[in-house]
């Protein structure tokens, strides 16, 4: 059964007030947040660590028209990049071609006062010599709706293990175009305004109501949104054990493929 359409409002007369925080860089495979190394990486911090903004930024997250829950839609570009840059002065969007770019979000959950959007945004962060690609941002943003108000908003870089890469063109080298790829992991890189007990009171209550109320699961909305970036996304995937179990029922060959990275990120 199709689920309905709702609008969804922002007052974009209110101020809200965004905290950013940007974590010291724990490890990378060779090193180089070391200071010394790779001075822009070892004192890689946030721009901004408390802004105003005027609600009205927040629409980039918003639907166009109404929408049902879980289908997605993509954020608008500009807006994105003024929250971004309270991270860092030089977000990019377009991964330079070396990545999968891309802007999405879908309506989770909601009742008659509150509305929950997952996001997932790809980009990338200049470093003077070379350039740092989060694995993807993520984040909730909850909505008020009789009110109108930014309930809670948070955009972060997921757990690790590895959850960046960066590019480093190293001036010692012999070639100028010659560029060093590492990975590594950073605790903290987000956005965030309210509390994360808010989040927990609000995705309670949107859990719990049945009535005036409609919801996909967390996993739901993260995979309707994978899909608009990768191809193998939308593959039906099953374990090995159950790979050998159907090849066996089915009298069919496996084709293994080896690969050395997530297929569902920016981390090599």
């Amino acid at each position: 059964m199709p689920y309905d359409k709702i609008v969804l409002n922002l007052d974009d007369n209110l101020e809200v007030t965004v905290k950013g925080f940007i974590a010291p860089i724990e490890y990378t495979l060779a090193n180089y947040h070391v200071a010394f190394e790779w001075d822009e990486l070892a004192n890689f911090q946030v721009a901004a660590p408390e802004k105003e903004y005027s609600a009205s930024i927040f629409r980039a997250f918003l639907p166009d028209e109404a929408v049902s829950v879980g289908n997605p839609w993509q954020i608008e570009q500009e807006g994105t990049l003024e929250l971004l840059r309270q991270l860092h002065p030089n977000p990019n969007l377009d991964m330079r071609g070396y990545g999968n770019p891309g802007l999405w979000a879908c309506l989770r959950a909601y009742t008659d006062e509150f509305a929950d959007i997952v996001f997932r945004i790809h980009t990338e962060f200049k470093l003077g010599d070379g350039w740092f690609t989060p694995s993807q941002f993520t984040g909730h943003f909850v909505i008020n709706r009789p009110e109108e108000t930014v309930s809670f908003f948070q955009m972060r870089l997921p757990d690790g293990p590895v959850n960046f890469e960066v590019g480093w063109q190293d001036e010692k080298s012999w070639d100028d175009s010659n560029w060093i790829m590492d990975t590594g992991f950073c605790a903290q890189m987000e956005l965030r305004t309210g509390t994360e007990d808010v989040l927990r009171d609000i995705t309670t209550r949107l859990e719990n109501v049945t009535s005036g109320s409609t919801a996909i699961t967390q996993e739901e909305a993260e995979r309707a949104l994978n899909c608009q970036f990768y191809k193998s996304e939308q593959i039906d995937w099953v374990s090995m054990e159950t790979a050998l179990e159907l090849a066996q029922a089915q009298q069919k060959p496996l084709h293994v493929i080896s690969i050395d990275g997530p297929l569902a990120d920016e981390v090599c």
